[in-house]
């Protein structure tokens, strides 16, 4: 195996794990790490994706170099599976547990800051509970901003560095101009770290409507029906994850039929990821699922092996 890591974190999702699994007795050289400069990565991707004993390709990141990989795996005809980007959405109908769907929505939104693949980007709630849940959700939001960046304790902390803390920024900024409302807001942007923000009345002209989030940046939409807040969670390129919150199980489960998304959460969260579990999306999100039995066999190959019984009168 060779892992190639993301050049803003080298040692977390390349290097520590390679110590990890080497102290835990792997053979030396069955695990190997390739770190690279911003500027050469193309070159090294290519070079690893075209060498000849890669039998296999996983990429996890964004589409648009998910694209590349999945060009380059196809002309040498390299299997690939791709984990990219998500729009996620979460339901919240008219029938559901209001706390709970606030509770679990700030948790999906602002875990990690918001640097989930799986986060939350898209909180659409029915129009008879919108005011309540949008309290219920600042209240938590409030809890969860509570201690600042350098506390110990804090939850939301800085982004991965400070270009992403700046496209966030964008995004918000390019809302609001547009008409967007700022219902929660932290403090300023200070280098990586973008304070918690809660917004309404974004639409589809606005960046942060149709681009992954992948901030501590909360939208949250309001919809007249069940059919409304179908289509606008399917309204989107991605297809990665999402949830819907309700009382009624059976309705749960005929809603969920409807989402375009690789994995749906009925009264849970769209983090709400489990290990047994094979993770994948559709459309833009990916290609193909990995982790728990389809992941392994992914990685390992079906042959077809046939023995012929011996002829009478031989050996």
């Amino acid at each position: 195996m060779v892992i190639r890591p993301s050049e803003d974190a080298p040692v977390t999702s390349g290097l520590f794990l390679a110590e990890v699994l080497a102290a835990a007795g792997l053979p030396a050289g069955v695990v190997n790490v390739v770190t690279n400069d911003r500027a050469d990565a193309p070159a090294v991707i290519e070079a690893l994706i075209a060498h000849p004993r890669v039998r296999r390709c996983n990429f996890t990141g964004s589409t648009a170099v998910g694209k590349i990989v999945g060009r380059l795996a196809g002309e040498h005809i390299t299997p690939v599976l791709l984990e990219l980007g998500g729009k996620n959405p979460i339901l919240v109908l008219d029938d559901a547990d209001v706390d709970q769907a606030a509770e679990q929505s700030a948790f999906a939104r602002f875990m990690n800051s918001g640097q989930i693949c799986l986060s939350v980007d898209r909180i659409i709630v029915d129009r008879s509970i919108a005011a309540r849940f949008t309290e219920k959700f600042l209240e938590h939001v409030a809890a969860l901003a509570k201690n600042g960046p350098d506390s110990p304790d804090a939850i939301i902390g800085p982004m991965i560095h400070a270009r992403a803390a700046a496209r966030v920024a964008e995004l918000v900024s390019d809302a609001v101009v547009k008409g967007a409302q700022i219902v929660f807001d932290a403090g300023p942007v200070d280098g990586a770290f973008h304070p918690p923000t809660v917004l309404t009345g974004v639409t589809p002209g606005m960046r942060i409507h149709s681009e992954e989030i992948f901030g501590p940046v909360a939208v949250i939409y309001t919809v007249d029906s069940e059919e409304e807040a179908i289509a606008l969670a399917n309204d989107t390129e991605y297809g990665l994850s999402s949830a819907v919150y309700t009382e009624n199980g059976t309705r749960g489960l005929m809603v969920a039929r409807r989402l375009r998304h690789g994995s749906v959460h009925i009264n849970s969260h769209t983090i709400a990821d489990e290990p047994q579990a094979s993770v994948g999306g559709v459309k833009d999100s990916g290609f193909g699922h990995f982790g728990s039995d389809w992941g392994a066999e992914f990685f390992t190959e079906t042959r077809w092996v046939t023995v012929a019984a011996p002829r009478a009168g031989t050996r």
